[in-house]
This record gives structure tokens, C-alpha cells and sequence, in this order.
């Protein structure tokens, strides 16, 4: 949406900090939980006896983490359409970010209860399905509302979305290098992100409050009432879908919600009349017309993700530092999560001043497909609990080379992927291409859950 003149200032950028927070928020269950993996597996350091031998058990936390932290992903962005037009924007926000809150207190309150493993195994695959199931509807719905301000909001929003990851990586290295026993550590590291899904709740509770926003979503619940019906069946299905990602993973696939939307918007605004709306409505283009032409596109960004997935973090966290010590309890923190989610960063905002191969280049495609050659570049380093490979890569700096590489083409191939596929079709399909390249995002991330599985045991 454009930037009125008539429109109320927003003082000290008030509005765009709480969309930054906004943002941040959305994705702190998936990073914190994601970050805390070797606090976790701590908990479930479990031996048991066959045959008079002692075996320590393996749960695969790691890859049923990251499959039940994406599948509600998938299942959300087929259903969001049903919930988005029958519970009101207010109740979803509010009462996912309360959902969340309770979520992450029972985490931290558990760090200081001494439960059986397969309980406590239980107990956190059941937290880690709801919280991220409450955070799907968050997002989506954050997405919804941030898309009715000017672009440069939806920018700041995907800001606090990318920063997610680098603020969960930091917070466990805070918590890491503090001079308490484990457990109060723990604690320490649990009890942030309830303070920022706290901050998160005032800070949405208190943007109906500013005259700048209550001026832009007044405006355009007003804008919309007679394009409404034309819009929810597609539109609402990309925009309040779209920004899912992964940015942290995800943070990329917001620019497609935020241009669809504006596309969609400036259509509507310069049209004469309702009438010719409707009829141009009425001659889109049907979903199969539309996904021959971003076909390419929806291949691209579901290979991507299932890459990425498939390794990260199941994979890389089992790497271990060649350099055994005080470093070694910095290691993980630092060489996998920081460094991913850094250049993860760094590759999306490439894309603003590099954009190549252009969208129509067969080469595209095929350096999409030749990322696969991380997975075994990375199940080469120096994994623990491993019983067929052998180790070809033990230095730190190597596995921080193939990480920094493997993350930062990660976050480009998939911005571009996202960004170029409303431009494969007409702007009144634009749309429609969102909607689609939202669920091919979400097949690839729960693709690469479900293979890390597999990748796991071969390693």
C-alpha cells in the first residue's frame, strides 16, 4: 500500500519497532528451541541394557524436532484460508502469542524438574507440535496485518524475521559462557524468549493505540469491504500464508506476500469501477494454468528446502570442534547456528543488488539442483555417533566454510525463487503464483524433515 500524504507521522519510527518486534517474535519458538538441541540432549542421555550390554538409546531428537516443527507449517497454509475468514485477526494474534508464552514457560519450568527421559522425549515433541503450530498462525496473521502499511514496514518486518535465529544463537552463547551450573543456564536461556513473546504481546497490543497504524488499518478495512469477496479466495491465501519461512529460514518468502499484495492493491485502486474488478477478476487464470508457468520456480524453492532441511539441524549439530576445551561448549553455537543464520541473512539481501541467473535461465535450475552436493560435503565432517562414513573434513574451519556457503546460497536461491515467480505470470495471477509458491515452500520444508531421518542413520 502507498504512503498517503494526508496520512498521521509516525513519531520516533514507533510503528516500525513494533513491527521489528513484531517480526523478531514470530520466530523465536522455532530458533530457541532449534538452539537449545545439545540442551536437550543432555535430558535425554538414556542407557539401556540388551542382553547384559549397556546401550545409550537414541531418540533422533534433532530430526523429529525439525519434522514436527514443520509439518504444522504445511498443514496451516491449508488451512489458514478457513481461519483467517473465521476468527477475527485480534484473537489470533493475541491468543497465539498467549498460547506461545505458556508454551515456553512449561519449557523452562521443566528445566528444573528431574523427568524420565522417554517422558520428557514426549512431553517436548508435544510442546515443540503446538508452539510451532500457535507460531504458524501467528505469522501468517502478522503478515495479513503488516501488508496494509507501506511496503517499507513489510521490510522492517522481515528484518526482525531474519534476526530471529542470530538472536537465539546469541542468547544460548550468553547463556553458555555465564558462570552457573547447567540447569540455571537453562533456565536463564528459557526465560527469554518468554520475556519476548511478552514484549511481542504489548507491543501488537499497543499498535491499535498509535494514530499512524489505527489511521492505515482503519483506512483499509474501509478500501477493502467491496473487494473482499474478489480477494479472500487467493489473495488472503498468499499474504497471510506467505511469510513463513523458514526465514528463519523464512524470512524471504514475505517479499512475494508483500509485492502480490501490492500488486493486487494498485489493480484495485486504479480500476474505474467495481464492475471491470470483477470482471477481471472473473478472467484469472485457473491454478493449473498458473502453476505451468512457475512450475520451475516451485521446483526450485521446494528443492532448496528440502536441501537445507535435510542436514540442518539434524546433521550439522552432531559436528564436533577439532579443537577439544573451552571452546568446545561454543562450538555448536557459534559454527553452526550463528554462522547459518548470519549468512542466511546475508544471502536474502543479496537479491536487492544481484539478481542471476535471470528467471528465465535454464542455469537457474540447475545450480538449485547442484546445492544437493552439501549433504554429503556435510555428513563428511566431523559428525558424532556415526557408524558408516568416514571423516574426511576434521578441521573447524573447513565445516564453517561448507556451512557459511551452504547457508547464504540457501537463503538466495530461495529468495530469488519467491521473488521471480509473480513475475512469470499476468499481475492479476500474481496472486495466485504466492499462493502456490507458499505451499511448494512448505512441502520442501517438511520433505527436508522427514529425509533427515534416512540421512541420519546412513551417516
Amino acid at each position: 500500500m502507498k504512503e498517503r500524504t494526508d496520512a498521521p507521522q509516525d513519531r520516533v519510527c514507533l510503528v516500525g519497532l513494533i513491527f521489528f518486534i513484531l517480526g523478531l517474535g514470530t520466530l523465536l519458538p522455532w530458533n530457541f528451541f532449534m538452539t537449545a538441541s545439545l540442551y536437550f540432549q543432555g535430558r535425554l542421555n538414556n542407557t539401556e541394557f540388551h542382553n547384559g550390554t549397556a546401550v545409550q538409546k537414541e531418540y533422533y531428537f534433532n530430526n523429529w524436532m525439525t519434522f514436527l516443527s514443520q509439518l504444522p507449517l504445511l498443514l496451516f497454509t491449508l488451512l489458514n484460508s478457513f481461519l483467517y475468514q473465521r476468527i477475527s485477526e485480534a484473537i489470533r494474534v493475541a491468543g497465539s502469542l498467549v498460547f506461545i508464552l505458556l508454551f515456553f514457560i512449561l519449557t523452562a519450568v521443566l528445566v528444573k524438574v528431574d523427568m524420565d527421559p522417554d517422558v520428557f522425549f514426549s512431553v517436548t515433541m508435544a510442546t515443540i507440535w503446538f508452539i510451532n503450530s500457535f507460531g504458524a498462525i501467528l505469522q501468517g496473521s502478522l503478515f495479513g496485518l503488516v501488508g496494509l502499511l507501506p511496503q517499507k514496514y513489510s521490510a522492517v518486518f522481515m528484518s526482525g524475521q531474519g534476526l530471529a535465529g542470530t538472536f537465539a544463537a546469541v542468547a544460548m552463547l550468553v547463556s553458555t559462557a555465564s558462570d552457573v551450573d547447567s540447569k540455571s543456564a537453562a533456565l536463564g536461556y528459557f526465560i527469554t524468549p518468554c520475556l519476548g513473546t511478552l514484549i511481542t504481546l504489548f507491543s501488537y497490543l499497543l499498535l491499535p493505540r498509535l494514530d499512524f497504524a489505527q489511521y492505515y488499518l482503519n483506512r483499509s478495512s474501509k478500501y477493502e469491504e467491496g473487494t473482499t469477496d474478489q480477494l479472500l479466495s487467493v489473495a488472503d491465501g498468499t499474504t497471510v500464508e506467505t511469510e513463513k519461512l523458514n526465514g528463519h529460514i523464512d524470512g524471504s518468502v514475505t517479499d512475494v506476500a508483500a509485492e502480490t499484495r501490492r500488486q493486487v492493491e494498485a489493480k484495485v485502486e486504479t480500476s474505474p469501477s467495481r464492475t471491470k474488478q470483477a470482471d477481471n477478476s472473473q478472467d484469472k487464470a485457473s491454478v493449473l494454468e498458473v502453476f505451468k508457468k512457475v512450475r520451475v520456480m516451485a521446483f526450485c524453492v521446494t528443492f532448496v528446502f528440502t536441501v537445507t532441511l535435510s542436514v540442518f539441524p539434524a546433521i550439522t549439530v552432531d559436528v564436533k570442534t577439532s579443537f577439544p576445551g573451552k571452546w568446545e561448549r561454543y562450538f555448536i553455537s557459534v559454527c553452526c547456528f550463528l554462522v547459518f543464520n548470519i549468512h542466511d541473512w546475508l544471502g536474502r539481501s543479496i537479491t536487492s543488488v544481484i539478481q542471476w541467473p535471470p528467471k528465465e535461465s535454464r542455469l537457474f535450475p540447475v545450480l538449485v539442483v547442484l546445492r544437493v552436493v552439501f549433504i554429503p560435503l556435510l555428513m563428511l565432517c566431523n559428525v558424532q555417533k556415526r557408524s558408516h562414513l568416514p571423516i574426511v573434513f576434521t578441521h573447524d574451519a573447513v565445516f564453517t566454510v561448507i556451512m557459511a556457503l551452504f547457508s547464504v546460497s540457501s537463503g538466495y536461491f530461495v529468495c530469488l525463487s519467491m521473488s521471480y515467480a509473480p513475475q512469470m505470470v499476468e499481475p492479476k495471477d500474481a496472486e495466485t503464483a504466492g499462493a502456490l509458491m507458499t505451499f511448494f515452500l512448505a512441502l520442501g520444508l517438511s520433505i527436508g524433515g522427514a529425509l533427515s531421518f534416512p540421512l541420519r542413520k546412513l551417516v
